[in-house]
């Protein structure tokens, strides 16, 4: 598989000087071991899924890692949590050291226990997504952003598929105890179909027959294995009653397509959940954008009780961008009336509005469809997004 330059490895880079360990999570399958790998080709790896390394491991731990020609890459670190500790040992015996020390995790809450109690000062916490627009022109709506998804096309369905199965064989057991595999399968096509929409759990456990503290527990699941992002409403007052419910949307696109049945980028273009999908993607673009720059994701949505909705808030140094996200590839001035309504309520923060839509080879990069609001594709609104 040809290997796609990341954008978080400046970032890695930067970490590695100044801390003695490196922790990357996220999604299962975002390249969290290929991009460690391309970096320090020269590191020891030992992948801590297999039983063989692991049993060596906790048959004698110091041993064990006395033994590792340093810097190393320790893969999948969920498995054998009580390593924190004994890394630590380590980097505390020669504080002098930096970057010797590379671990990746797929399931971040576990593993920030761990780091919590154990290597807080001592690792920095990075994270990494599925690629984005901006590090590969093959990232698409339809496809998705999982680098084997990207390169090979012509085996994507059965990828997907198989991504599903062990995802939910291994990385949802090791999180929670959920009895019953099939019907969190089908919770996770039902949450799939409600992607953009504002997240009602009374309505998740309703068709799947369980109560809502499950639903509760299988939507964290969802969200600290990468699956997910939470997008909460932007509280700013406004002078107007808002509504306080958060949305929610997979990270993947292309994930999702699949758990919708969607069988190609034409089925795509007639399905009835194309513009909430698109409106997903284009939250996940800015969220891995700012991930990648060493930041969080801070994206929220507005909507008051009167009516007026805006897909999304984002802040930024210059203040604050206001995006709505439409599917067509020719917006008109009527898309954008939401924006102007917000923007002319702050009149005390500079906001930008961007209408954001689909775009084509040759499409302007740039549009002036209202007074004050742009409609741009996506990668404009990366770059005018950028610090």
């Amino acid at each position: 598989m040809t290997y796609v330059a990341r954008a978080l490895a400046s970032q890695v880079e930067r970490a590695a000087r100044a801390f003695g360990a490196v922790l990357l999570t996220g999604p299962r399958r975002s390249g969290k071991t290929t991009l460690l790998r391309s970096m320090r080709p020269e590191a020891e790896y030992h992948l801590l899924e297999d039983p063989d390394v692991v049993a060596r491991f906790r048959a004698d731990p110091r041993a064990f890692l006395a033994g590792l020609r340093l810097p190393v890459i320790l893969d999948e670190v969920q498995h054998v949590p009580e390593i924190f500790s004994y890394v630590r040992a380590r980097i505390d015996a020669e504080p002098r050291k930096r970057g010797q020390w590379f671990l990746t995790g797929s399931q971040e809450a576990p593993l920030m226990q761990g780091v919590a109690e154990s290597m807080a000062g001592r690792a920095a916490i990075l994270h990494l997504w599925p690629l984005s627009t901006a590090e590969s022109p093959k990232v698409s709506l339809y496809r998705g952003g999982f680098p084997e998804v990207i390169t090979r096309p012509s085996t994507a369905d059965l990828w997907l598929r198989s991504y599903v199965q062990s995802y939910l064989e291994r990385d949802v057991r090791a999180v929670t105890s959920v009895r019953d595999l099939s019907t969190f399968r089908r919770f996770v096509a039902l949450v799939a179909s409600l992607t953009g929409q504002m997240l009602n759990k009374t309505s998740l456990a309703a068709p799947l027959g369980v109560s809502v503290p499950t639903i509760t527990e299988w939507l964290s699941v969802l969200e600290i294995t990468g699956q997910i992002l939470i997008v909460p409403p932007y509280f700013k007052n406004f002078g107007k009653r808002l509504v306080k419910t958060p949305k929610l949307y997979f990270v993947d696109s292309g994930l999702a397509c699949h758990l919708l049945g969607i069988e190609s980028a034409r089925a795509l273009e007639h399905s009835p959940f194309l513009g909430s999908l698109f409106e997903g993607f284009v939250a996940s673009e800015v969220a891995k954008q700012q991930i990648n720059l060493g930041g969080r994701p801070e994206v929220y949505y507005f909507r008051d009780h009167q009516g007026l909705e805006v897909d999304f808030v984002v802040p930024h140094r210059s203040g604050l961008f206001l995006i709505e996200a439409k599917a067509s590839r020719t917006p008109v001035p009527q898309m954008a009336d939401s924006l102007v309504r917000l923007r002319a309520a702050m009149t005390s923060t500079p906001a930008t509005a961007l209408l954001v839509h689909r775009t084509l080879a040759d499409s302007p990069r740039s549009t002036a469809l209202r007074p004050r609001v742009r409609a741009v594709g996506v990668d404009q609104m990366l770059s005018l997004l950028a610090p």
